[in-house]
C-alpha cells in the first residue's frame, strides 16, 4: 500500500522532530490543528489531514480528523501512546462503505497499522518504536471484539497475550479511544474497562500471565514423541499454548496426555 505523498523539503529528522514537539507538549492539540491548518502536516505526516474528508457518525464528531485530535489530548504526554493515538484510525478514509447500517470502516486497525509502520519508517524513527506504535493501532479495537459478556478467563489470557508489554498502554489508547458525547454510552465503557483490569489482576493472582507459553517446551516434545525438529513440532506447540489460553496451566501429566491424544489424531 502505497505511502501518501509528501513534501520532502524539510529533512526527515526535522519532520520527526517537529512531529515530536508537537505530541509530546502537555496539551498537543493547538499544536496539531496548527500543523493541519497550516498546510504543514502535509509535510510530516500527511494521513492526518486526509481524515479531515472523512465524516464520522460513529463518535458523532464532524470528522475523524476531530475525533483522533480529541483522542491524542486525553492520552498522557508519552510519544509512543500518543503516536498511536495519532494513527489509530489513519486506515478509515481506505476501508469506508456503506451499508444497510450505515458507515462502517471493516478491517481499518489492520490497514492503519500496516500504514502506520510505512509513515513512521519514513520519517526514521527507531525499529522498537514503530512496532510498538503499529502494534497498538493493530490492537486499538481488540477490546470491543470481546463483546459485553463477562470476561471469561480464556478472553482475558488472549488479551493480555496479544498485547504483551504494551497492555497498560493499550487500556489507556482504549480509554480515551471513546470521544462520545453520550454520557451514558461513555459510562458503560469506562465500567467494562474497569471489569477488564479488575479480571486482569485477579487472574494475575493465580497464574504468571505476563509468561504464558505452553505447559511443554520443543524439546519435551521431541523427545516424547520421538521426532525431529520440523513442523510437527510447532504444530504441537501451538495446540498445547490453546490449551493453555483456554483452561489455564495443566498438570505435566495433563499435558503429555494432550499431546500424545493430538498426535494419535494427527497421525
Amino acid at each position: 500500500m502505497p505511502l501518501l505523498p509528501v513534501d520532502t523539503a524539510r529533512p526527515s529528522a526535522e519532520r520527526r522532530r517537529i512531529l515530536i514537539d508537537v505530541l509530546t507538549a502537555p496539551d498537543p492539540s493547538p499544536g496539531l490543528w496548527t500543523l493541519c491548518d497550516s498546510g504543514l502536516a502535509q509535510e510530516v505526516v500527511p494521513e492526518l489531514p486526509a481524515l479531515r474528508l472523512e465524516q464520522d457518525p460513529i463518535h458523532r464528531h464532524k470528522d475523524v480528523l476531530a475525533h483522533t485530535i480529541a483522542v491524542v489530548a486525553k492520552t498522557r504526554p508519552d510519544l509512543i501512546v500518543r503516536m498511536a493515538a495519532l494513527l489509530h484510525d489513519v486506515g478509515k478514509p481506505k476501508t469506508r462503505s456503506i451499508g444497510p447500517k450505515g458507515v462502517s470502516f471493516h478491517h481499518h486497525e489492520v490497514v492503519g497499522a500496516r500504514m502506520a509502520r510505512d509513515r513512521l519508517r519514513a520519517l526514521r524513527f527507531p525499529t522498537e518504536q514503530v512496532e510498538d506504535i503499529s502494534q497498538l493501532v493493530y490492537l486499538h479495537l481488540r477490546f470491543h471484539g470481546y463483546g459485553d459478556d463477562v470476561w471469561s478467563d480464556s478472553a482475558v489470557r488472549r488479551y493480555v497475550r496479544d498485547a504483551g508489554p504494551l497492555l497498560d498502554d493499550l487500556n489507556e489508547l482504549t480509554r480515551c479511544d471513546c470521544t462520545t458525547r453520550n454520557e451514558r454510552k461513555a459510562q458503560l465503557l469506562a465500567a467494562r474497562m474497569d471489569a477488564l483490569e479488575g479480571r486482569i489482576a485477579e487472574l494475575r493472582q493465580r497464574e504468571e500471565l505476563e509468561a504464558i507459553r505452553p505447559d511443554l517446551d520443543g524439546q519435551a516434545v521431541m523427545e516424547h514423541l520421538d521426532i525431529p525438529p520440523g513442523r510437527a513440532v510447532g504444530e504441537a506447540l501451538a495446540m498445547l499454548l490453546e490449551a493453555r489460553l483456554d483452561e489455564g496451566p495443566l498438570e505435566e501429566a495433563e499435558a503429555y496426555r494432550r499431546l500424545d491424544e493430538w498426535w494419535q489424531a494427527r497421525s
